[in-house]
């Protein structure tokens, strides 16, 4: 049977949800050369504040300014270049950042997906460690690796690779706990989707953001799993420009719920803009 003829079966076995809320969207601008780019966010607990990562190896930290439930204005502060161990410049190759994560104790988590590790930064004015690697990233293809990076309540790492390797080959989950690299799970690939972000929500729950590019826009997709890769949930699935390119995910919860707060990437490109969106989950 030809692949296209099952994928619609495993499409519909999958749990129906009720589609999350839509709060609104916030374009951002800030006169900086370098704003832009944005590949990950992560949001405070409070959703007051949040840091952003881009994928030319600098964060923008900030607070929102909300009018009702909605994201209204942003004050951002400086714009920082991230550096390497003893503070030396990061190469091209070293400042492909895509995955952002924040420990409980405020450590700060990067990975790449051309040199494929993680770093970790004290504060994002500190120097970053030395890469964290594993042998099972060697294969890996350049730019477009180390995608996604998530955290859980006891301090380990999830990473996931933007491509899989193949239209139906699941994505590799890559876990680091306590100094030890393994690969406990995979996440199935289901039609054009490839990953764009992750984060583990208040809940416990592996979160995953997906993009599909489809030459006159793009298209988002953010799907839910228990931390074994079980119990997946299809929770949004955009319209073709109806947002930008999402890359960054952040899940939280207020007095009203769960909510994500996603970000877009503007490759830099004056026809994109910067995106803040978000979400209520109603599941």
């Amino acid at each position: 049977m030809r692949l296209t003829a099952l994928l619609p079966a495993l499409w519909f076995a999958l749990p129906a949800q009720s589609e999350p809320v839509l709060i609104g969207s916030h374009v951002w601008v800030l006169d900086d050369p370098r704003f832009g780019g944005f590949s990950a966010i992560e949001v405070s607990d409070d959703g007051d504040s949040f840091l952003a990562l881009s994928d030319r190896a600098v964060f923008v930290s900030g607070q929102f300014a909300r009018s009702g439930d909605q994201v209204a204005g942003i004050t951002a502060g400086p714009i920082v270049t991230m550096s390497g161990p003893g503070g030396r410049a990061l190469t091209r190759a070293e400042s492909d950042s895509e995955g952002l994560a924040t420990g409980a104790d405020g450590t700060i988590y990067v990975s790449y997906e051309w040199t494929h590790g993680i770093r970790n930064f004290a504060a994002i004015d500190t120097p970053g460690s030395d890469l964290m690697t594993t042998p099972a990233f060697d294969g890996m293809q350049t730019n477009a690796s180390l995608e996604a990076l998530a955290i859980d309540s006891d301090g380990t790492l999830y990473t996931i690779p933007e491509r899989s390797g193949g239209a139906t080959q699941p994505f590799p989950v890559f876990r680091l706990r306590n100094g030890i690299w393994d690969q406990p799970f995979s996440i199935p690939r289901r039609g054009a989707f490839l990953v764009t972000g992750a984060d583990i929500g208040p809940d416990g729950q592996l979160y995953v953001l997906e993009r599909d590019f489809l030459g006159i826009g793009f298209r988002s997709r953010v799907r839910r799993f228990d931390l074994t890769g079980g119990n997946e949930q299809i929770l949004l699935e955009t319209r073709l420009r109806q947002h930008d390119n999402l890359e960054g995910i952040s899940i939280w919860q207020d007095d009203q719920g769960v909510r994500m707060t996603l970000i877009s990437d503007d490759n830099y490109r004056a026809f994109q803009r910067t995106e803040i969106v978000e979400y209520r989950l109603t599941d």
